[in-house]
């Protein structure tokens, strides 16, 4: 009997000796796990936290004009513009050990696991913040092993990479508090119309209750399990020691007036300057589309939201509704380029091709002042003459004969000066002068007027036969307008990041590429589109709206077959319309050729009312004088017309008009003058 009982107590020892083992190697297994899955963990370093934000743009006021994402409205603000009664609530209701734990709350979990048990289905929760936070980032909300355990591997990278602050921060700023709003901000706004900041006790515990079941506990859903949550979350906030059970009681009576309405509901201002916004991030930043749409940025845009109102209204106003004409414009400020208004078509949602930034159309005339300018800077004066006829170019090189035509066949049959030239828009003069500085003359000098787009060196080129785009013809004329000084079409004045870092400001520049006294002889000539004293053979080309203005304008307007242009400027604002028919097609009605001149007139007028009237101010260097418009020599009392003009200091005429003159009076101008040969430009420009 002592035997058999020897016997089974040996075998039990045995049996309990390789339990202890086994039991040894297992822990001891389980160890090594958990130091591979922490040595894991530490080798991977921190995760990312980029969660979809949206991005906010700005206008020159600071008011948002537009915003993107993906569904998610959410604001990503600092743990210190978050309310702390919310912060507090939060704590409370969702995990009131947060700032004791690493990650996992073990009695939670294993309260949780004996209430599941007893109810026999899962009624319990026991994730903490941390862990739905490494859901809301990285997981979806499956329920499944697999999501389980990846869940537990990123809290504990969350843990041992990110404090207690930024995990809070976090988890505020992501989770989801229904009706579309992600974050404490997005949802202070929707439910309350405030910012977090500013929520009172009442408003956070509510707030903070919604999280738990948006579909439920929301107050839009049913206010009166909202209120039943909120009791409880306030008791919560008695129990863990954040409020007294009075201010508690205060609270759950307080009267809640709620909003509604999402932050920045109205964002479809200037649609076609938005995109061409996201371009530029894209383009000129060089950051990628998810970052630019979901990336949290905030960027401050030069758009002025009164001009940007009164270009969308002028062209609606004056474009019939049934007419298939399309529109383009660019309003700049030239002194720093800032696009302030943006038009890229009649209907952005029908048509979102951006007509002043992508078309690329004929600019006609409006090519000339750019080709005068160099004219100056070789010699040429607004006094300068030649001979306005139907002239046919032939070439020795074998390019094809040339003939070109003024408008409607209009010809002085006799000299005309620059000036003139310019104000009723003389092709015959442009082309002559196009080919005496020779064909690549206008390429290069385009350049340094920032057009970019390619130009063919060919003998209509003086006439705008190479295609450019409205923001670039925009962008030359402010050279003329703030006295030749580079600038480039600038869209944005700042980028920041989600947590406010500034990752791009632009820097103004103040470079002079053109002579200063030149841009001025230049400009001053560009208004005598609007003068009628340099009427000649035909009107002015801006004779149509002169009645219209109240201020100094300079401009040029320009045709083609299928294009109709008038940029102009005073020094505080540059203007550009483009108006045509998508595939090119010819334009035949006079009133669909007068579109451009008439959006441009109205619009400047009205966005510049109230402003102060400016006059272009001569720069040092050039000379004012009183000339006979018609051959562009001195005037004498005895001219009936006579205009002050400006000239390169140096370059002015010397030579008085005799035309008017006779014995009775002003012989005092007559003088003896020697015979001369016939000027340079005769000679040279000795066509047929």
């Amino acid at each position: 009997m002592e035997i058999i009982t020897d016997q089974r107590f040996r075998k039990t020892i045995k049996y309990l000796r390789a339990i202890v083992i086994l039991s040894l190697i297992g822990i001891a297994f389980m160890l090594l796990i958990l130091l591979g899955i922490f040595g894991y963990a530490r080798l991977l370093g921190p995760p990312p936290l980029a969660v979809p934000q949206s991005t906010l743009y700005y206008s020159d006021d600071g008011t948002v004009i537009g915003e993107s994402n993906s569904g998610q409205k959410r604001y990503w603000i600092s743990l210190d513009e978050i309310s702390p009664s919310l912060v507090d609530a939060t704590i409370s209701i969702e995990d009131k050990n947060f700032y004791d734990h690493n990650g996992f709350d073990f009695k939670r979990i294993a309260g949780a696991v004996l209430a599941d048990v007893k109810a026999m289905a899962k009624v319990q929760g026991a994730s903490t913040i941390t862990q739905q936070y490494a859901r809301n980032l990285f997981l979806e909300h499956d329920k499944t092993w697999k999501r389980k355990l990846l869940e537990a591997f990123y809290t504990i990278r969350l843990e041992m990479n990110y404090s207690k602050k930024e995990i809070l921060e976090g988890y505020l700023n992501t989770i989801y508090y229904g009706n579309g709003t992600y974050g404490a901000q997005a949802a202070s706004q929707y439910y309350f119309g405030k910012n977090s900041d500013e929520l009172s006790l009442a408003e956070a515990s509510m707030l903070a209750g919604i999280p738990k079941g948006p579909g439920i506990y929301s107050p839009f859903a049913n206010y009166e399990k909202a209120k039943q949550r909120q009791k409880m979350v306030l008791k919560s906030m008695v129990e863990n020691k954040y409020i007294s059970s009075a201010k508690a009681n205060q609270a759950a009576h307080e009267s809640l007036t709620l909003n509604g309405k999402h932050l920045h509901p109205n964002t479809e201002v200037a649609p076609y300057f938005q995109d061409a916004v996201r371009n530029a991030l894209k383009t000129g930043l060089h950051l990628d589309d998810r970052t630019i749409a979901l990336g949290g940025l905030r960027v401050y845009t030069t758009l002025n939201l009164k001009q940007q109102k009164i270009a969308e209204e002028t062209i609606k106003k004056l474009i019939s509704k049934d007419s298939e004409i399309q529109v383009g414009l660019v309003s700049m400020n030239p002194k720093n380029g800032h696009v302030q208004a943006m038009v890229g078509g009649r209907n952005y949602k029908q048509s979102p091709f951006n007509r002043a930034v992508q078309a690329v159309r004929q600019p006609g005339s409006t090519i000339k002042p750019i080709l005068y300018y160099a004219a100056l800077e070789k010699g040429f004066t607004p006094s300068t003459l030649m001979r306005s006829e139907q002239t046919t170019f032939r070439f020795e090189d074998g390019t094809p004969d040339y003939t070109p035509h003024n408008f409607n066949n209009q010809y002085a049959n006799s000299d005309i000066t620059m000036a003139q030239a310019l104000a009723l828009s003389d092709n015959i003069y442009a082309v002559k002068t196009h080919l005496f500085l020779g064909e690549d003359t206008l390429v290069e000098k385009a350049k340094e007027f920032g057009i970019h787009s390619k130009m063919s060196k060919v003998p209509s080129l003086a006439l705008g036969t190479s295609g450019v785009r409205v923001i670039e013809m925009a962008n030359a004329y402010s050279l003329f307008a703030n006295g030749g000084k580079k600038v480039e079409p600038v869209l944005i004045t700042r980028v920041e990041n989600h947590r406010g870092e500034v990752i791009y400001e632009k820097k103004e520049d103040s470079e002079t590429v053109l002579r200063p006294d030149l841009a001025f002889v230049m400009t001053h000539m560009m208004t005598g589109m609007f003068d009628t004293k340099l009427n000649g053979y035909a009107r002015v080309t801006g004779s149509t709206i002169i009645n219209e203005m109240t201020r100094p304008y300079a401009g040029k307007s320009g045709s083609t077959e299928t294009d109709s242009w008038m940029i102009g400027f005073t020094p505080q604002l540059v203007t550009a319309v483009w108006t045509g028919f998508d595939k090119g097609k010819p334009i035949e009605l006079t009133i669909d050729k007068m579109y451009a001149k008439n959006i441009w007139i109205h619009f400047m007028e009205n966005a510049l009312k109230g402003k102060p009237v400016k006059a272009f101010k001569p720069p040092r260097g050039v000379v004012g004088v009183y000339i006979n418009p018609e051959n562009g020599k001195l005037a004498t009392d005895g001219c009936p017309i006579k205009r002050f003009t400006y000239f390169a200091a140096g370059t002015e005429p010397t030579e008085y008009c005799t035309k008017h003159l006779n014995d009775s009076d002003g012989s005092k101008h007559k003088k003896k003058e020697k015979k001369q040969p016939p000027p340079w430009y005769k000679r040279i420009f000795d066509w047929s």
